[in-house]
């Protein structure tokens, strides 16, 4: 017999949500979020099945109290292939089987079950009723054209995912909406100005930018890149390149592209993808500074950080799914790091994918396109291949080194066709060319700290943490020495380019040694350069701090090799760089010429061959699967790692250089406060970004090391796990190169007096 009502949510003293309600809210905003790629259809079924397993006793009595696990996913993905068939209904069923847990395997599951596992078992179907409450609809054949037979696998895995995120983002929302309800502040989403509004804001300010800027070749070229690339963005969607020297407005140039090329097709927002999170807040902000007017209530520039493990904060409770709109990137621009934008999009948890269907039909800016790891390259130049090819987007790989990605350029699966916003590039190239590069062969650190020494205003950039602390240490006593890596915090970081920047700018002594954060997006102008052996494109980077404005006739940058025996060899993943620049260097009169620049890269491709760009056979393993459909969507996402070496964030008050900067401390103690019920979620992703800016990463092992010695606090381990770890030990933390972790029982002598 029938129960009169099917519940979805339940709530103390409250009405309960009724199930067809949720069902069908859920469905509309997944068809929504799908219409423009003609799937819209698609996202209604997912919608409608994903908890028609809540039509059973079962389920109801878990709202009513009961402790009994119940599946109530399972039905929905049984009734999918029931009602659709092989194709489409096993590509929903992976969907509705895994809007909780994550997408499955197919077959073979590890953490989570395999799909094939779940609809063999034992399977509650739910009470018949819900066909009198809800109507499935029709599906029609998608509108995905593979580029080969080879790519059908790797696009049919592409639209799960897709329709997958569709659902989980709606599901989420349509939860959110009914808890916010019930608290009586339904949340404030979509309040936006539109991108043709931005298109317009930026107009102004690049027009004042240019009522006063100075006039000379450099400011001259930067506004030709402008012009020319905001003329191209009537074309047709599709893969763009930007190749446009260090100096010569790429990032204002490129977001005036983006804007104008989605006002003109119906785009939804610009994402703007960069290579290093140090630099994101950065980047931010000057998209702010160019686009708000001051009177905007909801902040319409969202940065996506991945320093803190968001799959692991806070999901216990139906009320814990208020997410921010950095989760779903609901919001005009979105500025985000390589890592969080490319594993996303071969993730398999809820939290990770639920983003995705916001990247179709948007702008896709890809900030020094040439950094993207090796062992992945034919993956993500697949998954943007895709995004252009099917799902109405467009990609601008922007950089002053252009890789050689095309398939003219003999990649395997490389773009069929690149269109170049930048007005004749190595014209470009030979006018904004400031800088001469020399090889000056093997350096022992003291000879290196000598000829630092011989500059007054030099940059040194090397390729590990711990060869920039010692080698300031060498270099401390003199004027204007100063050190700058990741081991300090991003606000410690950025006061310090400020001091170094007033400095250059004051004509003072500036002798700094740095990590290769500096080489992009960093705004710094000096006559001498080092570089320590890395790739071309990390050189090329380097010689974009020399002669920044172009002030002296020539910078000089000098590229040497750190002695052996020293512990100075370039790490394994910088020397392959490396080994293919000193090949392409050798014998030419300009290493930074487009031409250098294509051979290494073909070089650098050429030497790994095809299969170690796709290290996991994360392609291999879609490509086999594309009739059976039985993807391996954990495995993929567990062999998807752009950074191998996981990392583990440590928050430490810094003071500020005047010492009244008290903010992380604030910031800790608000994290003691937040109550493990309402809106949980909402206040941890505030505290959690603002503290971004005083986190400094480290191995884990280093700090359960800190951990161990008592030199640092688990904050509130039982609600967060590990996810907030504060240094108690401040003796740590040195004002010129921050975080020392050799000892972590280390105290100075003013630490020790009580």
């Amino acid at each position: 017999m029938s129960r009169p009502t099917y519940y979805a949510h339940s709530a103390d003293g409250q009405p309960w949500q009724r199930l067809s309600v949720h069902l069908e809210n859920t469905a509309e905003r997944a068809a929504t979020f799908l219409e423009t790629v003609g799937l819209a259809e698609w996202g209604r079924a997912a919608g409608l099945l994903h908890d028609v397993g809540k039509y059973t006793d079962q389920f109801q009595a878990r709202l009513e109290g009961s402790r009994r696990r119940f599946d109530h996913s399972a039905p929905g993905a049984k009734l999918a292939i029931d009602r659709y068939g092989n194709l489409p209904g096993k590509m929903l069923a992976f969907c509705v089987a895994g809007h909780h847990a994550g997408l499955a395997n197919g077959v073979n599951g590890d953490q989570i079950t395999a799909l094939e596992e779940r609809l063999r078992g034992t399977v509650s179907m739910p009470d018949p009723i819900w066909e009198q409450e809800i109507a499935l609809p029709r599906l029609g054949t998608p509108r995905i054209k593979p580029r080969n037979k080879d790519t059908v696998g790797f696009c049919a895995a592409f639209l799960v995912r897709m329709v997958f995120s569709a659902l989980v983002d709606a599901d989420f929302l349509d939860t959110e909406a009914y808890y916010a309800g019930l608290d009586g502040a339904p949340p404030a989403r979509g309040e936006h100005p539109d991108l043709a509004e931005l298109s317009r804001r930026l107009d102004k300010h690049l027009d004042d930018l240019q009522a006063t800027a100075e006039s000379g070749v450099v400011n001259d070229l930067r506004r030709e890149v402008l012009a020319h690339a905001r003329r191209r963005a009537a074309e047709p969607r599709g893969v763009f390149s930007l190749t446009v020297p260090t100096g010569g407005g790429k990032t204002l140039a490129s977001l005036a592209f983006a804007l104008d090329h989605a006002v003109r097709h119906g785009l939804d927002r610009v994402i703007y993808v960069i290579p290093y999170m140090s630099i994101i807040e950065q980047t931010a902000s000057v998209f702010r500074s160019a686009l708000e007017d001051g009177d905007d209530a909801v902040n319409f520039v969202i940065e996506h950080h991945s320093t803190f493990d968001e799959e692991r904060i806070g999901e216990r409770e139906s009320r814990d799914k208020l997410r921010l709109a950095m989760e779903n990137w609901d919001a005009p621009i979105i500025v985000t790091t390589a890592v969080q934008f490319f594993e996303s999009l071969f993730a398999n948890r809820p939290s990770r994918c639920r983003k995705l269907h916001n990247v179709a039909n948007s702008v896709v800016i890809l900030d020094e396109a040439q950094t993207l790891p090796l062992e992945h390259l034919r993956p993500c130049v697949a998954a943007l291949d895709e995004l252009a090819r099917n799902w109405r987007s467009s990609v601008v790989l922007c950089t002053a080194t252009q890789p050689a990605l095309a398939e003219s350029d003999g990649f395997k699966g490389g773009f069929e066709e690149v269109r170049e916003l930048a007005p004749a590039p190595e014209r470009l190239h030979e006018t904004l060319k400031r800088t001469r590069i020399r090889q000056v062969g093997e350096l022992a650190d003291a000879e290196l700290v000598d000829r630092l020494n011989a500059s007054s205003r030099v940059l040194c950039i090397v390729n590990t943490r711990r060869h920039a602390r010692e080698l300031y240490e060498q270099l401390a006593d003199a004027e204007g020495a100063c050190h700058l890596s990741t081991w300090m915090c991003a606000a410690h970081r950025r006061a310090r380019l400020d001091t170094v920047r007033q400095r250059l700018e004051g004509g003072e002594p500036v002798r700094l040694i740095a990590t290769s954060l500096v080489e992009a997006g960093v705004d710094l102008d000096f006559p001498v350069v080092w570089r320590a052996e890395a790739g071309l494109e990390s050189i090329i980077q380097a010689a974009g701090r020399c002669n920044r404005e172009g002030r002296a006739p020539q910078g000089d940058v000098f590229v040497f090799e750190p002695a052996a025996g020293e512990g100075r060899k370039p790490p394994s993943e910088i020397k392959q760089f490396a080994d293919a620049a000193r090949s392409v260097m050798r014998g030419r009169d300009d290493p930074t010429s487009l031409d250098a620049i294509h051979a290494y890269f073909r070089e650098l491709y050429w030497s790994k061959g095809d299969a170690a760009l796709d290290a996991q056979q994360i392609l291999r393993q879609c490509a086999k699967r594309r009739r059976t459909l039985d993807f391996p969507f954990e495995a993929i996402a567990r062999d998807f790692r752009l950074i191998d070496d996981l990392q583990a964030p440590v928050v430490v008050c810094w003071t500020g250089r005047d010492g009244n900067d008290d903010t992380a401390a604030r910031l800790l103690g608000e994290l003691e406060q937040v109550p493990r019920s309402g809106r949980i979620q909402r206040r941890l992703q505030c505290i959690q970004r603002r503290l971004q800016q005083y986190v400094v990463q480290m191995r884990p092992r280093q700090r359960a090391a800190l951990i161990a010695a008592g030199a640092a606090r688990v904050i509130r381990e039982a609600d967060f796990e590990q996810q907030f770890v504060a240094l108690e030990n401040l003796d740590l933390y040195d004002e010129h190169v921050g975080l020392k972790s050799d000892d972590p029982t280390f105290r100075t002598a003013a630490g020790l007096v009580c």
